[in-house]
This record gives structure tokens, sequence and C-alpha cells, in this order.
């Protein structure tokens, strides 16, 4: 990571932010760590308000330039800097593990969409920007999709950069500058890794600003007039502050939020395949994903087995530093989190649940948990988890399911499993979500496939594919006469 032909080498990003060029920060210094050692990693910039102010200049002056360029230009661009990534994806990866305690297949699954949300961005720029309208003789009447100006971005720790580029390579495509402001968690991740790839693709200078900053920078892009757009990614409380200091300034908004998920069991489902759902599900990067099964419910005649084969892999699957050896969990996120999760599982036991296996950790290392017996009103029911626990409910008939999987006033994602389609079907139209798996669990995303949640998951808005020209555009309708009219006043 100290090589000097390293794209990521520290002597480059070291305690500045980003403006086209690397520069020091008004707001200081912010020192991150890994999670897995409590190491310091390294010293990004720390952005002001101030700062954001600047960048947002900045960012308006150079956006109509941008707006105007040449379209094969700006798909090179976006090709170029996919392929930066590819070119360095052992480096990359790297920094992903150790910055967000991933173990490295997340790790290489998301520097592949990554750079698949690149590819998606060269593919909008040959994509119709417009329609054409019915109109009178000698006229044209055309409604055509323009740009909002500058777009603030503001992405979560989780899945840095996923979560920062679906957003920043569409906002860019469609001929907006970017303000983009990462967790400080994940400051290179999130922020650095996404800058450096730009520039090493060609960006026009002042066209992406990267400010790691703290909740003052966050509230500063919501505010300046600068910045026409504020897309969020993160939890459901943070989003009604974000929603609301920017909604007060009138900015469109984009928030893709918490929730809480259920991936359904039926009985007539395959018990093996059910349990690997429930574990991938539940466990994936420890469980720190917005899509994860934060709900299992299992239908009675099958329950027990399924039980059972979770409880064998709960109890197998190897916790640790993921750079140290082949784990399949590496450590959450901060200590916080870890207290709230413990929270979460002794509340729920206090409350009647059953501990099967887990329930402890060792520093940032939860063990993969299993509670059994969880009923509505139980902590673990309600709460987005944000950890490795697998919460089982039993239920009976399909319509239960059906209510306890809408028990919710948010949900990103619903997995149903069952060879009976019908059934499966029949239960996926009558839960709210903003994605539906028949036959897979809720951990899903594509780049060109629209992802969002519904309720207090989001504000319905989308990404991916069309869903991005909905989302970084407005609609701008334009006439054109071949002649003036002589009004009668």
């Amino acid at each position: 990571m100290t090589d000097a032909n390293a794209l990521l080498r520290p002597a480059v990003w070291q305690d500045r932010i980003f403006n086209g060029d690397w520069i020091a920060a008004h707001g200081g210094v912010h020192t991150f760590t890994e999670p897995a050692t409590g190491e310091q990693l390294g010293r990004v910039g720390l952005a002001n308000a101030g700062d954001v102010a600047r960048a947002a200049s900045q960012a308006r002056t150079a956006q109509p330039a941008w707006g105007a360029s040449d379209y094969k230009e700006r798909a090179a661009i976006f090709r170029r800097a996919a392929a930066v990534i590819a070119g360095h994806h052992d480096e990359l990866a790297t920094w992903i593990v150790r910055e967000t305690g991933a173990i490295r297949p997340k790790a290489d699954l998301e520097l592949r969409e990554a750079g698949a949300h690149l590819q998606e961005a060269a593919a909008m720029l040959t994509q119709p920007k417009g329609q054409l309208l019915a109109s009178a003789a000698g006229q044209m009447s055309i409604a055509r999709r323009m740009p909002h100006g500058v777009v603030g971005v503001i992405s979560p720790f989780n899945f840095p950069l996923i979560l920062s580029i679906r957003s920043i390579a569409p906002a860019l495509a469609t001929g907006n500058a970017v303000v983009h402001k990462p967790d400080l968690q994940t400051p290179i991740s999130g922020g650095v890794l996404i800058a450096r790839v730009f520039e090493a693709a060609g960006l026009p200078k002042g066209v992406l600003q990267v400010l790691p900053g703290a909740a003052e920078a966050g509230q500063a892009m919501c505010s300046h007039p600068d910045i026409a757009m504020i897309a969020f990614t993160g939890s459901t409380a943070v989003g009604r502050s974000i929603g609301e200091l920017a909604g007060r300034n009138l900015k469109k908004m984009s928030l893709e939020l918490g929730g809480k998920n259920s991936l359904i069991v039926l009985d007539d489902a395959d018990p093996d395949i059910a349990a690997a759902n429930v574990a991938w599900g539940a466990y994936l990067h420890q469980g720190q994903i917005c899509m994860a099964a934060g709900r299992i419910l299992l239908q009675r005649g099958i329950a027990d087995a399924v039980i059972e084969r979770v409880l064998a892999k709960a109890r197998s699957l190897p916790v640790g530093d993921p750079m140290g050896g082949q784990v399949a969990l590496g450590p959450l996120i901060n200590a916080r989190q870890v207290q709230r999760l413990h929270a979460i599982v002794e509340d729920s036991v206090a409350a009647g649940a059953t501990l099967l296996a887990g329930g402890s950790y060792e520093r940032q290392f939860y063990r993969p948990t299993v509670l059994a017996n969880v009923r509505p009103g139980m902590r673990c029911f309600e709460e987005e988890l944000f950890g490795p626990v697998a919460s089982v409910t039993v239920f009976d008939t399909d319509q239960e399911a059906i209510a306890l999987a809408s028990a919710t006033t948010g949900c990103l994602a619903l997995g149903v499993i069952s060879p009976s389609l019908a059934r499966a079907m029949f239960i996926a139209d009558r839960v709210p979500a903003g994605h539906v798996h028949i036959n897979d669990q809720t951990v899903l995303a594509e780049a060109h496939a629209p992802f969002g949640g519904c309720g207090t998951s989001g504000n319905g808005g989308r990404h991916g594919g069309t869903s991005d020209w909905d989302e970084f555009t407005q609609w701008q309708w334009m006439t054109v006469k071949t002649e003036a009219p002589r009004y009668p006043f």
C-alpha cells in the first residue's frame, strides 16, 4: 500500500481533500483506523462548512462546460475509470478489506460492481435524452432531460465504494457536477479511491469534489444554494434529518435508508437450500447491509430442519481479521455498533427469545447469532439489526407470513423460498417492498436494475438503469417555431 506506483499511495492524499487537485482542508485532519486491529490506517483532510461552500461554488462553475462536452469524450472517461479499477484491483481490494472489515470476496464484489456502474454510466451517454411531443404544424414540442447542476452525494461505511459511485457516476453522466462526502470511517474506499480513479481517467478539474467530513459538512451540503440535489444513503434516523434540512431548502432528494427485510421460507422448500439462503442473507458482511434478512420467517413444518442447519453454520463460520486468514465474518465497523447490537440481543432474550448460538463478542468481532421464538414487539423483530443475527419467527399459514413481513414501516427487500411459484408470487404481491426475490435471499443488487426502498426505507427514489435518468435530471419543455406568432395585444 506504500508502493510508489500505487494508485492510493498516501503521499498523494494524506491530510487533503479533493477539488481536482489535492488541497488542505480548513477543518483540519481526520485519523481513521482499521476495525479489525484498531491500528491507524491514515489521515485525510476534514472538510468544514467553508470547504463545502468553496467546493459547491467551484463545482457550479465547472458544471456548464462539463454538461456541454462531447458525449463520446464523457463516455470514454467512464470506461477509462472502469479500466483503472480493474487494473488496480488487488491494491484497491486490500484497502476495502482493511478499512471496512470486509472479507476479500466482498471487496472483490464491490470492485466488480463499481466497474459495472461506470460502464452503465458510459452507456447512458448514447441513450435518448428526451421525447418529441405532439405539436401543431410549424412548430416542434420537445421534452428534454436537463442536469440539476450540482449534486451532493453523502454515502455510508458499509459498502462505501458501491454506495458512493452508484450516485456519482450517473450524476456525472447526466451532466451534473458532484460534491461528495464519504463516511469518515471509510474515507478511502468511499472517497479518495473514487477521486483517484476519475483523476487517472481524465475527468476535468472541479467537476468532482471529494470532502470527507462530519455532520457539519453534510448540513452545509443540504443548505448551500449551489447544490441542487442531495443523494443520501444511510440510516433512517439520519435520513429524516437530511430530508428535513434539504427539503427546507427546496432541494431534490434521493434518500435510500435502512429497512426491516424479511426472508420467508415456505414448508415445501428444501431445508439445505433454505438454510444457505438464511445464513447468507443474515451474516454476509457481518449483517451490515441495508438489504440483510432481518426477519427469518419459517413455516412450522420446515422450521426445525432449517434452524438445525443454520445453527450448524453459525457455530462453524470462522470469525476474525480478514487480513489474517480465511474467515467468513470480519469485525463490526466500531465498538458503538457492537454495543447497540448486543443490547438488542440481550433485550430480546429478556423478552422471551431463545438464544441458540452466538450472542457474544470479542472486541469488534460479533459471533454469528441465532435467536428463535422471536415475536412481534421484541427489539430483534422491530429494529434493523446491522449485525450477524438470524432472528427467527415461526408461522403457520401463508396469510400469517404476509402479515408478519408487512408489519414494518419500511422495507427494502423481500425474499421468498419455495418451489411453488404461485404461492411465492401470491405472497410477494402482498408485501410492500422495494425489490422482491423469489427463490433467493434479500441481499441482491445489480447496476442496471432499479434499487430502492419503500416507506421509511426511502422517499421513492431509485438507483440503477433507467431510474438514474429520473433521479439525476429534470424535465424541460422546449418549443421551437418557424416564426414568432403575432399576438393580439
